[in-house]
C-alpha cells in the first residue's frame, strides 16, 4: 500500500544523485522499456541532442526516489516542474539535468510508479510557495525492495559543486571562478574524499538514522528522521548575499544537525571522539575588534538574567545574545528569540521587557559591544568563523585527520585532541592575533554521568553498528554488486 504523501514532510531532489550499482541500474532498465518512456527512447526530432542521455536523467530520479524510500518511507522529494526551470550548464547541475525531468515525473506518474503532488504558488517570496512533490507508489516500492543495496555505500556525489554563492533570497547564482576559489573547492574536494573513504557513525544506533524534533517553523512539533553514517553527504563552502566575505560555513555534513547528545557517540574508524568548540566566539571577535580581550564566561552576568521557571539560563541567555547579533533591529530578535521555542516552552513567553532587561545585564558586563547588538553581524561573522573552520580543516585533512566541523567546534578522534587544541590556537592566532578559548566537549572518552548525559547502552556496540562497519570493511564488493 502507498504511504499519502505529505508535502510538508519533504527535501529537494537530489541533483547529483549517481551510482553505477547494477541492481539499481537494473531498476531503471525495466522502467525504462515501459511504454511511457518510449518517446524517449527514440528522440528524434526533440530538438538538439542532449548532454545527459534521457534514460540517465531518469536514472537520477529514479535512484533518488530509492535513497528517500530506504531513508525514511514517507518522505517525499520536490521537483521543479516548470518548463525552462533547469539550467542544462549551471555549475550547480553538474549531471546535466534538463527540461526533460518533468516530462519524465509524468511519465512516471503514468506508469502507476509514482504520486505526484502538484505545487502552489501565492506569490513572489510567499512561504506558501512550494514545488511539486513525488513519492514512490507501491509498484515502484516492490523494485525496491529487490534491491537491498545500503544507501550509504552508494557511491558518493563527488560532481557535486563544493563553492556556492546564493543571492539575498537564498538562490545559487552563477559566478567566475578565482585562483582562490579553485583553490578552495580542490582543497573541499580532497576533504570529502577522506571523509568518504573513513567510517563515520554511532555505535549505539541499531538503525542508521535518529528521530529529531523540530521545534521552529511550519513543520514545528513533528519530527522527522537524520540519515546518520554512510557516504550520502557532501561538505560545502556557502556564502550568502552575492558576497565572498558573508557567511562561508562549511554545510552539509549529517553530523551538523545531530543532538549534542548523540553527536557525543559518534566513532571515526571504530575510535571514539572528543569534541571540542570556541566559548563565545562571535562576542570574542567582536569584542576583540573593539581592542577588549574577553576573559571567563562571557554568558555568565552573575545574575538571573530571566524568571526563576526558565531553566539553564546560561544557554538561553546566548542564544538570545546570538540571536540579537544576527538581528537588524530589536523586535526582529526578539521575535526570533520567542520563535525556536517549542509551544508551553517558559522562554516561548518572555515579554520585549523581560527580553530587554536580559540584554541589559549583558551589555554591563560587557559595554563594549552594546553597539552590536541588533546591527545585523551575524551574517559577517559567519564569514571569520567560516576562516578559522576552513583553515584549521585544511591543516588537519593534509596530515590524513578527519575532522568533523560544526561552525565553531570540531569533532575527532580522542587521540588527536591535543593536536586539534593546538591548530585551534595557532588557526586563530594567524588570523585574528591572539587564541581564543575553548570548551571540551567530552566525548566517551571522559565519562562523565553529571557531564554527558549519558544515553542508555551508549557505549555498546549494537549489532547493526557492527553490521555496517562490516559492511564498510567490505565496501568495494558492495560496489562491484557483489553482495
Amino acid at each position: 500500500m502507498t504511504l499519502a504523501l505529505n508535502p510538508k514532510h519533504s527535501r529537494p531532489l537530489d541533483v547529483h544523485r549517481w551510482s553505477e550499482h547494477p541492481r539499481v541500474r537494473e531498476v531503471t532498465e525495466k522502467i525504462w522499456e515501459l511504454g511511457a518512456f518510449q518517446p524517449y527512447r527514440n528522440p528524434a526530432g526533440r530538438g538538439p541532442k542532449p548532454k545527459r542521455r534521457f534514460k540517465d536523467q531518469l536514472h537520477v530520479l529514479v535512484l533518488d526516489l530509492y535513497v528517500a524510500w530506504k531513508t525514511d518511507p514517507t518522505l517525499s522529494i520536490g521537483v521543479r516542474m516548470r518548463r525552462g526551470g533547469w539550467k542544462t550548464n549551471s555549475r550547480y547541475n553538474a549531471l546535466h539535468l534538463s527540461n526533460v525531468i518533468p516530462e519524465l515525473v509524468h511519465a512516471l506518474e503514468q506508469e502507476g510508479l509514482i504520486v505526484l503532488s502538484k505545487g502552489s504558488y501565492s506569490g513572489p517570496n510567499s512561504r506558501g510557495n512550494r514545488t511539486s512533490r513525488i513519492i514512490s507508489a507501491r509498484p515502484l516500492q516492490e523494485m525496491f525492495e529487490g534491491v537491498q543495496v545500503p544507501v550509504q555505500y552508494l557511491e558518493a556525489p563527488a560532481e557535486q559543486e563544493l563553492v556556492v554563492l546564493r543571492d539575498a533570497e537564498g538562490k545559487d547564482i552563477e559566478y567566475e571562478d578565482t585562483p582562490e576559489i579553485v583553490r578552495t573547492r580542490d582543497h573541499l574536494r580532497s576533504y570529502n574524499e577522506l571523509l568518504w573513504s573513513t567510517f563515520i557513525d554511532c555505535p549505539g544506533l541499531e538503525d542508521p538514522r535518529v528521530e529529531i524534533d523540530i521545534t521552529d517553523g511550519p513543520l514545528a512539533g513533528t519530527t522527522k528522521l537524520l540519515p546518520v553514517g554512510g557516504r550520502d553527504f557532501c561538505v560545502r563552502r556557502v556564502f550568502s548575499r552575492s558576497s565572498w566575505r558573508l557567511n562561508g560555513r562549511l554545510y552539509g555534513g549529517w553530523w551538523q544537525q545531530l543532538p549534542k547528545a548523540y553527536r557525543r557517540q559518534i566513532h571515526i574508524d571504530d575510535s571514539p571522539t572528543v569534541e571540542v568548540d570556541f566559548r563565545g566566539l562571535h562576542v570574542a571577535i567582536l569584542s576583540k575588534e573593539k581592542g577588549v580581550l574577553l576573559e571567563g564566561d562571557p554568558y555568565d552576568v552573575g545574575a538571573l538574567a530571566f524568571p526563576e521557571e526558565c531553566e539553564d539560563q546560561r544557554s538561553l541567555l546566548k542564544l538570545l545574545v546570538l540571536t540579537a547579533i544576527n538581528a537588524s533591529n530589536e523586535n526582529a530578535a526578539f521575535s526570533s528569540f520567542r520563535s525556536t521555542h517549542p509551544t508551553g516552552h517558559p522562554a516561548k513567553k518572555l515579554t520585549n521587557d523581560q527580553l530587554r532587561y536580559a540584554l541589559g545585564l549583558f551589555v554591563r558586563k560587557h559595554p563594549q559591544l552594546e553597539d552590536c547588538l541588533c546591527s545585523d553581524q551575524g551574517i559577517r561573522l559567519m564569514f571569520e568563523d567560516s576562516e578559522i573552520a576552513f583553515n584549521l580543516v585544511c591543516h588537519l585533512y593534509q596530515d590524513g585527520i578527519v575532522v568533523l566541523p560544526i561552525h565553531d567546534s570540531f569533532i575527532v578522534q580522542s587521540q588527536h585532541l591535543d593536536r586539534l587544541l593546538g591548530f585551534m590556537d595557532d588557526t586563530t592566532t594567524y588570523l585574528t592575533g591572539t587564541p581564543f578559548p575553548t570548551t571540551i566537549e567530552r566525548g566517551e572518552i571522559f565519562p562523565d554521568p553529571l557531564y554527558d548525559e549519558v544515553l542508555p547502552g551508549q557505549r555498546e556496540r549494537t549489532q547493526g553498528y557492527h553490521d555496517r562497519y562490516e559492511t564498510f570493511l567490505n565496501r568495494d564488493s558492495w560496489k562491484e554488486g557483489i553482495y
